[in-house]
């Protein structure tokens, strides 16, 4: 899943770190333990930098208790070029030993043969896995990732904002109530601010426009089995129904800059500028932890199921992130061993207690009566993933959804904006990059 959260991250330690780990020479797999060298080198995304630092401290001393002369080098990553690094350090001689992939771009990694295949058996809690996670580790029947956490997409809402305007703090459950409530908060915060938003719905934000897509029944693209190929379906009438509902919200209720995307809405909600956006759970606490949050708003941010069309609640793309061993690896035995570490009941346990979706159904459970999880914990079994097709990643590379959106807003129809997108989905989505 491509998540952005902020962080600064210094280029030349990256470099300087990839480069140790394809200097190493590998280990004696013989030694013992606590004889063992060698290098182990992990790209992390920067969620874990930001987030849940305590569990990579935790982790890495575990580590190196057990292999005190092998060196660990924990790199963290950011979203916006990670690929792109990535691609570069597997071209070459630099590749890290352990990487964080975010579940769509897993099957690219896995088509490719960059991914070294690993036993679900040698990790916790693998017979409870979060299968959305779990399929985009999968292929032919081999497991090449580890599921590491689960996301899912809800209301993000300030309830002082809305209690101003309609009475009650609580985000209403359907959408008719819904739009009655933002049209309120159109009269109450938007005379006195045009750039105010009652929602804040970005027009390139794919993952929410499929969302509705996949309320109305619609998929991006669909597997025929008999022909082996996957074909791209947005023409249907389904996914047109969930595009238009989409554009119409952008166009009624945002009022700044329709063509951007998802990237800082949690920044405009702590600006006060907008009183719900629909993001990944955890961005609620975006909003509100500076620098870039707005520390006042904390008891006033809010999460709860986004309604949907037809009285239902917003199906949820199916987020998170996956764990796995580069097939270069020397030391592919030390990288499995600390991806047991990262995602053992006890690492998990860690993120649950952070409002984030542990990669199991044993540690889900609880989160679903919990009214702070309860929203995202809730939205997994019913969400939807993009395809796992071999050319799902380029794509996505080539921003087609985005692209297509954002021609809609500038005044393309619906029917010949999805006709362009399925002919490009079509040309690449069979394809492994």
């Amino acid at each position: 899943m491509k998540r952005k959260l902020t962080a600064a991250i210094g280029v030349a330690a990256m470099i300087a770190g990839v480069a140790a780990c394809g200097a190493d020479k590998g280990s004696d797999k013989s030694a013992a333990p606590a004889d063992r060298t060698g290098t182990v080198t992990v790209w992390l995304m920067n969620d874990a930098q930001t987030s849940w630092p305590e569990l990579v401290k935790d982790v890495t001393a575990q580590f190196k208790k057990k292999y005190p002369k092998v060196t660990l080098k924990v790199q963290f990553q950011q979203w916006s070029d990670k690929v792109q690094k990535l691609d570069a350090a597997l071209s070459g001689s630099s590749a890290p030993d352990v990487v964080e992939l975010g579940n769509t771009e897993t099957m690219t990694y896995i088509l490719n043969g960059a991914l070294a295949e690993v036993d679900a058996k040698q990790f916790d809690n693998s017979d409870t896995w979060i299968k959305g996670l779990t399929d985009t580790c999968s292929y032919q029947g081999k497991l090449y990732c580890v599921p590491y956490y689960a996301g899912a997409r809800v209301a993000i809402y300030n309830a002082d904002m809305f209690k101003k305007a309609t009475g009650s703090d609580a985000l209403p459950t359907t959408e008719t109530a819904l739009t009655a409530a933002l049209d309120k908060l159109e009269t109450t915060y938007g005379s006195k601010d045009d750039a105010y938003s009652p929602l804040y719905l970005p027009g390139r934000y794919w993952y929410a426009a499929m969302s509705y897509v996949a309320a109305y029944g619609g998929k991006i693209a669909t597997y025929d089995k008999g022909s082996d190929k996957w074909t791209g379906t947005l023409e249907s009438s389904q996914a047109q129904q969930g595009i238009q509902h989409y554009i119409d919200l952008v166009k009624k209720y945002n009022h700044g800059d329709q063509t951007k995307d998802e990237t800082d809405h949690a920044n405009v909600e702590a600006k006060e500028k907008t009183a719900l956006i629909y993001g990944n759970g955890w961005e609620s606490g975006v909003v509100i932890t500076p620098p870039n949050g707005n520390k006042k708003l904390t008891k006033a941010i809010k999460t709860a199921a986004m309604p949907g069309p037809n009285g239902k609640t917003l199906p949820s793309f199916i987020g998170g992130s996956d764990l796995a061993v580069v097939g270069k690896s020397k030391n592919q035995d030390l990288a499995k061993y600390w991806i047991q570490l990262f995602t053992d009941e006890k690492s998990e346990a860690v993120l649950a207690s952070k409002n984030i979706l542990p990669n199991n159904a044993k540690q889900l459970a609880p989160l679903k009566t919990n009214p702070a999880t309860a929203p995202i914990a809730n939205a997994v079994p019913d969400a939807w993933f993009t395809p796992i097709a071999p050319g799902w990643g380029a794509v996505e590379k080539q921003n087609i959804l985005p692209n297509m959106l954002v021609s809609i807003l500038k005044g393309t129809s619906v029917a010949d904006a999805t006709k362009a997108a399925d002919q490009k989905i079509d040309s690449l989505i069979n394809s492994a990059s």
